[in-house]
């Protein structure tokens, strides 16, 4: 007997539970599979002692995620020098006591944040495959558009002033600074460019010279936030947004990035050049998806302990 498209029904139902086993491991199994990786950038001044940097990224809470919160509590264990907070914490326009909570024992750490558009608006139920298609299209979700009619307003605000209370730095279209056992370390933070909310020209001027280590924060590694920021001289530029492709594919690895940077430098440490300077680059695959999109497949779910060490 033959279903339909003249394929045998014993062939059609294989396949069809060899899909349905990679659903269920791809949102019940790798989503929650959560992981940290390590990585070494040498940036720092010669003689300058290393710093311990955690980058957390696109959290995207949803109220219940009880697994989420806990594995987050639980990085305030490395003692990392800083924390980076590089946006999209929210997933659900409820889920901001729950952000509060699991971010809450690396909030007693020093730290600096931007946000990402998820933290001002609530996300949109798409069709996952129509969005595929888009990314791979060269056509980038928002990209200097505004938000649609409608859509969610998230309390972003009250997560903002629990980090301001708690003494995080809000690099949103500014500068700030960190002092760590001496050091002054500098930041540039950028609003997200997937909404269009960056504003260059507002932190114009290259890093601080008076700082140890001037660094770059941004949401989206959109090219010209990137371009700009390398141009200026800084020499690690951290960013999130990408979610590592989420959907990748075994030995061959993302096909979408969510914006223009190339799918190469879909997530971990690369380099960008601009205008003759090179800075490093850092994408963080996140820990969270979208509420309405709740899997991942060859991309788990991360958070990065950067290790910062002298130049050669």
């Amino acid at each position: 007997m033959r279903a339909r498209y003249g394929l045998p029904l014993k062939i059609t139902a294989g396949i069809t539970a060899a899909g349905a086993a990679g659903l269920v491991y791809a949102a019940g199994i790798e989503a929650r599979s959560y992981r940290l990786r390590r990585v070494t950038v040498p940036v720092l001044p010669r003689g300058m002692r290393p710093l311990r940097v955690l980058q957390v990224s696109d959290i995207h809470m949803v109220s219940g995620q009880r697994k989420k919160r806990a594995w987050l509590q639980s990085l305030a264990g490395l003692r990392p020098d800083f924390v980076v907070n590089t946006g999209d914490n929210l997933s659900d326009p409820e889920g901001v006591p729950e952000v509060l909570d699991a971010l809450g024992p690396l909030m007693e750490i020093p730290g600096v944040y931007v946000f990402g558009s998820n933290d001002y608006y609530g996300p949109r139920l798409r069709n996952p495959a129509r969005y595929l298609l888009e990314k791979t299209q060269g056509r980038h979700g928002l990209n200097g558009n505004a938000p649609v009619v409608g859509a969610v307003h998230n309390p972003w605000e009250g997560m903002r002033d629990a980090f301001d209370a708690a003494g995080w730095v809000d690099l949103t279209n500014t500068r700030g600074r960190l002092k760590l056992d001496g050091y002054e370390i500098a930041f540039t933070g950028l609003d997200d460019p997937h909404i269009k909310r960056d504003r260059y020209d507002k932190v114009l001027g290259g890093p601080e010279k008076d700082a140890d280590v001037s660094l770059a924060v941004v949401h989206a590694p959109y090219l010209r936030a990137l371009d700009a920021f390398t141009a200026d001289g800084y020499p690690l530029i951290l960013a999130g947004h990408t979610h590592g492709g989420q959907l990748c594919i075994p030995f061959y690895g993302a096909l979408v990035t969510n914006c223009d940077l190339d799918t190469d430098r879909v997530k971990g440490l690369s380099r960008h050049r601009a205008e003759g300077n090179v800075s490093y680059l850092h994408v963080s695959a996140g820990c969270g998806t979208s509420r309405y999109t709740p899997v991942r497949f060859a991309c788990p779910p991360e958070a990065t302990l950067l290790t910062l060490t002298p130049r050669d």
